[in-house]
């Protein structure tokens, strides 16, 4: 019962197609049923003929074939035909809602999950579930029909009965032992899979890094050492499905043997009669027939077990719990941002922030800086909510943002990281992934605010320009810059900038200040910053350190007053 409740979530997405799938199986279960009379229409024909009661014999072998032409064959066919429509359509739908699922999980699961396992989840898990329907239907009419058929076989011969109750049963003890080694032998492949699948991905979006870092060869390593793995579990599970099989093929052969020995013996005692001795050489098939489905379903089953339990982790929030949001909305949003005894700490790690309070006023340059691993990016996280806090809040314009619904909090905040994420499309779809109706003339519009028109209508595709994946395309510069000009088209009042310019050239860095400038006088822009020479200029300058705020005021002022600011700014003077 409790492996059936982990097929619920496929049956909701059924939805639509209940009705289509509810005809479907009952075409196979008639199909099914009425195969039954085909051994015994087989045996009353042959029996007939021996007594030269022919045309006795010629209404039984057309009553035969029609069953044959119409419902195991037109019937079942067009039957089976619907299932695999319906699965075509589960296909998609599983894959679509796991991905959505999966986007709508908390930033902790993807610190915890690796992305190959995630993309294993939506994409093979997925697949590999939806053609378990037709073919658990088929086995579901099959088993019906034998049980049909066993009540036949009884009346005739209760010895026969016996035998065939005997060995199935068998066959069901030897399947109840082998099924949990199946299962976990599956679910340490899968897991090893995953890892494959990670690499791989990681190794192509980072294959420049790859090359210049001349660690292509301790990576082919790497792999080398995931795939035997994957083979080593691979083996083992080949070697319990081969001692399996044996074991089911020697239950098949006595079955076939013990069942037509004893008919033979019973027929020359006259203990059954000739039709249903050639009966049972059709049902003696197919229980046999049965029996190797059942072993095939049985290794089927258990992979799809795996995958359904792995899918419905996303589906059913069985992970991690769906990010939650408010209702509320921002009327004349003002862009005003306020920590309010903020603690918070990353899974399995110390505070990263203590206590932390900060008041952040709109329409002007603030800067957060600080040592490495002082809380300043975390500030960005918490804002934009990929993590919440632990306790305290963060409030913008006087609400809190844990009650602000999803779409208020993200078209009002925008993030502008030190490696934007560029999706490999064209430039143009890159805009209209925000807006689906933005126009060319706006886009130029923003992107000529960030400085960067210019360098794409010289490009021969101009806006229709292919960035590649991760905008590969492009310098880091040009990457900030377009990553500025889409954040102008989302018209968010509040844009942060988490170390936007610490890894540009003096060039680049000129362009971002002079897009950052334009920005200020109409939106709240914070700025993370290592480099100081970037953030001179700002109209406020807070320090952070050991998760809270240690000082705050212009440049000049810190130098004078602070320490820890003095000796960043020495530091940073030092290795220029």
């Amino acid at each position: 019962m409790k492996n059936l409740k982990e097929f619920k979530p496929l049956i909701r997405l059924i939805g639509e197609d209940k009705k289509k799938l509810v005809f479907a199986s009952s075409l196979i279960f008639i199909s099914g049923v009425a195969e039954i009379f085909t051994g015994y229409l087989n045996g009353a024909a042959v029996e007939a003929i021996t007594n030269l009661e022919i045309k006795l014999a010629l209404v039984y072998l057309g009553i035969y074939f029609l069953i044959e032409l119409t419902l195991d064959g037109s019937i079942l066919h067009f039957a089976n035909s619907i299932l695999y429509k319906i699965e075509s359509s589960l296909t998609r739908k599983l894959g679509y809602f796991t991905y959505k699922k999966a986007l709508n999980l908390p930033a902790v699961a993807f610190e915890k999950h690796s992305s190959g396992e995630i993309i294993n989840r939506i994409t093979n898990d997925a697949d590999s579930l939806s053609f378990a329907f037709g073919r658990l239907l088929n086995m579901v009419s099959s088993i019906v029909a034998s049980l049909i058929i066993i009540v036949y076989v009884f009346i005739n011969s209760w010895i026969i009965g016996l035998e065939i109750v005997f060995l199935v049963g068998l066959l069901f003890l030897i399947i109840k032992i082998y099924s949990p080694k199946l299962k976990d032998i599956h679910k340490e492949r899968k897991t090893e899979q995953d890892k494959f699948t990670s690499l791989v991905n990681e190794s192509i979006r980072g294959i420049r890094e790859i090359k210049t870092l001349g660690i292509k060869n301790n990576l082919i390593g790497n792999m080398r050492d995931i795939i035997k793995l994957i083979y080593k579990k691979s083996e083992k599970e080949i070697d319990i499905q081969k001692e399996f099989n044996i074991i089911v093929r020697f239950i098949k052969s006595i079955l076939e043997v013990g069942v037509f020995v004893t008919c033979v013996f019973l027929l020359y005692y006259n203990e059954i009669s000739l039709t249903f001795f050639i009966a049972m050489t059709y049902y003696v098939y197919r229980y046999m027939w049965l029996i190797e489905n059942l072993n095939d379903l049985t290794q089927t089953y258990q992979k799809v077990m795996v995958s359904i339990t792995r899918v419905n982790e996303i589906l059913e929030n069985k992970l991690y719990e769906d990010e939650k949001f408010g209702e509320k909305k921002l009327t004349k949003v003002s862009g005003n941002i306020t920590f309010k005894d903020v603690v918070f700490a990353y899974p399995d790690e110390d505070n990263t922030l203590n206590n932390f309070n900060l008041e952040i006023e709109p329409n002007k340059k603030i800067a957060i800086v600080g040592k490495s691993g002082q809380g300043k990016s975390t500030l960005f996280n918490l804002i934009t909510r990929i993590f919440d806090v632990n306790s305290g809040e963060i409030l913008i314009d006087d609400i809190n943002i844990k009650d602000l619904s999803e779409e208020e909090l993200r078209k009002n905040i925008s993030i502008i990281r030190q490696e934007p994420f560029i999706f490999n499309k064209t430039i143009k779809e890159n805009f209209l992934l925000l807006d689906n109706n933005i126009t060319l003339k706006d886009i130029r519009k923003y992107c000529k605010l960030a400085y960067i028109d210019d360098y794409i209508m010289s490009l021969p595709n101009k806006y229709d320009t292919v960035l590649g994946e991760g905008g590969v395309n492009l310098s880091g510069g040009q990457k900030q810059r377009l990553s500025i000009a889409r954040t102008l088209s989302k018209k968010s009042k509040i844009i942060l900038f988490d170390e936007a310019t610490s890894a540009l050239d003096n060039e680049s860095q000129e362009y971002i200040k002079k897009a950052i400038d334009n920005l200020v006088k109409d939106h709240t822009v914070v700025i993370v910053a290592h480099r100081l020479s970037t953030i001179m200029d700002a109209d406020i300058i807070h320090v952070v350190d050991k998760g809270k705020i240690v000082a705050s005021g212009s440049h000049d002022d810190l130098l004078k007053t602070n320490k820890t600011y003095k000796n960043l700014y020495k530091t940073e003077t030092l290795n220029s």
